[in-house]
């Protein structure tokens, strides 16, 4: 049975593309570029802020200049609505509760600002996570292996072989693989299922329950 299991957030614990995606409209309308339907936002995410504007932006825009301007209406915007139709996924809950009945810590690595983060879990699953870590400044995002060697530290885990993560992406599968870490690939979230197969994740759920098989 693992010792530690590292969750993803959005696309695996909470399906937040609504509030994400509303959160890039305004800061795209407020510079006159045109908008997307909110169902294009999940093939936009997945590396965090900076690159979901970039990918946002139509072409000949996307200037690291035009991402910061963006970013200023885009943070504090959705800092003030990111629990307006963000939920967690059908069986999440439940899901939680059982692992952290059976002794389990639980973490998370996003790519996610980190306040947006801390924010998001708190409010959604209060005292379940052991860490919960977003994009810091300084730290590369997933998937180079950083975020997932400081939850280790932080929970003084040192056998890979006790720790799952589970993720909804390709950037996921990859985080995993580059750590040395069991993957797990979940179906529900923003990636296709032909996607997460490209990266041969150590095991596929379609459902939240699925994942207590594998303990």
């Amino acid at each position: 049975m693992p010792r530690l299991i590292i969750f993803d957030l959005d696309g695996t614990l909470l399906n937040t593309i609504a509030d994400l995606g509303m959160a890039c409209n305004v800061s795209l309308q407020h510079f006159g570029y045109s908008t997307h339907a909110l169902e294009d936002y999940p093939r936009l995410v997945g590396n965090g802020v900076n690159k979901l504007i970039e990918r946002a932006l139509p072409e000949g825009e996307k200037t690291e200049n035009n991402i910061l301007r963006l970013r200023t209406i885009f943070v504090p915007y959705y800092d003030e609505h990111n629990c307006v139709h963000t939920h967690p996924y059908e069986g999440i809950n439940h899901l939680l509760q059982a692992l952290k009945a059976k002794g389990i810590r639980l973490a998370v690595a996003s790519n996610k600002y980190q306040e947006a983060t801390t924010k998001i879990v708190n409010h959604y699953f209060p005292n379940l996570f052991d860490v919960v870590l977003g994009e810091r400044v300084g730290i590369p995002r997933k998937p180079h292996p950083q975020i997932v060697h400081d939850i280790m530290q932080m929970l003084g885990e040192e056998d890979k072989a006790k720790i799952l993560y589970v993720g909804d992406s390709n950037v996921d599968m990859q985080t995993a693989h580059a750590a040395g870490l069991t993957s797990v690939a979940c179906t529900w979230g923003f990636c296709t299922t032909e996607v997460l197969a490209q990266e041969h994740p150590t095991y596929t759920i379609h459902h939240p329950q699925e994942l207590l098989t594998y303990l």
